[in-house]
């Protein structure tokens, strides 16, 4: 059967001993798994030794997790089993590298598809790694913090009034949009001011393209506008998000996180939960002004429009 590998990395703040008592103790795993949130209502069941659990949802599938092999406060092993969307099994590990005060953690996985989905080969590190992304993100502010800075809320269908808007349109890679979507909006500020009598004070950003074999994104960072003015300075572009249907699921805390509500609805839409409308492109709303409020109360809405 066509394998592949996955390996993903980050440091976090702690020694080894405390990331090793979260990462063998798979009852921690509900608070961080990157699958686990996309699905709060699924069943999950930890053995009384917290070392192997099985799962069992309409989103994340089901199967199971054992605990394998453990070198204390060096490297954790599992065995995984996938059965539904599709039987794989596959062998995950952690490895911990003490760095003074910090900890290297690395999240690797080699597993295999079925021979008839030899296809999807190419895309499985972007797919999973983006995935164990995440879960390390996730993982690093559990351990470093107690808490994670990011809830969902299902608000489902509704209707989007549509707004025009002036933007900046960027292509970056996947590791860099925070950083130059913060670039953007400073950009953005300019015209904001320079046409305060017309715009709305609400941000966006439409996303064109995921480039999952790039590792790239296209996406247009916007205020919205009551009307378009004739003047737009160099380098800046005018659009609109029109009137449509949308399914809306609402992000709470932090920006970090995002990526844990863009997985949910691309999930959703391929598992066909609702009907995607591909000829408009989906966006965040910030619902939110991140200068006045706390991380954890920030709100951005991610909508898809749908049919």
């Amino acid at each position: 059967m066509p394998a592949f590998n996955v390996n993903r990395k980050t440091t976090i703040k702690s020694s080894p001993n405390k990331i090793f008592s979260v990462l063998n103790d798979l009852s921690t795993w509900k608070n961080w798994s990157p699958w686990l949130i996309m699905e709060p209502e699924a069943s999950v069941n930890v053995a009384n030794d917290n070392k192997s659990y099985d799962w069992d949802g309409s989103r994340v599938g089901s199967g199971n997790m054992k605990v394998t092999g453990e070198d204390e406060n060096k490297s954790v092993d599992y065995d995984l089993n996938f059965l539904k969307p599709w039987k794989s099994e596959a062998k995950v590990r952690f490895e911990l590298k003490e760095q003074g005060e910090e900890t290297e953690v690395t999240w690797v996985m080699d597993s295999s598809l079925p021979w008839y989905m030899f296809w999807m080969i190419g895309m499985m590190d972007a797919w999973v790694g983006m995935d164990y992304e995440r879960g390390l993100g996730m993982l690093k502010e559990y351990v470093e913090t107690g808490t994670i800075l990011s809830k969902l809320e299902w608000k489902g269908e509704s209707e989007f009034p549509g707004v025009k808007y002036v933007g900046v349109k960027t292509t970056c890679g996947f590791d860099e949009v925070g950083e130059v979507m913060m670039t953007d909006f400073g950009k953005l500020e300019f015209v904001g001011q320079k046409y305060e009598d017309i715009a709305t004070g609400v941000g966006y950003t439409q996303y064109h393209d995921w480039n999952m074999k790039k590792k790239q994104t296209t996406y247009t960072a916007c205020i919205g506008l009551t009307e378009i003015p004739d003047d737009i300075p160099e380098g800046y572009i005018t659009g609109e998000i029109p009137a449509t249907n949308i399914y809306t699921l609402r992000h709470i805390g932090k920006y970090d996180h995002l990526g844990n509500a863009w997985s949910t609805l691309m999930n959703m839409s391929r598992s066909k939960e609702f009907k995607q409308n591909k000829k408009i492109d989906p966006f965040e709303w910030y619902v939110s002004d991140p200068r006045e409020t706390a991380e954890k109360d920030i709100i951005t809405d991610i909508c898809f429009p749908v049919k």
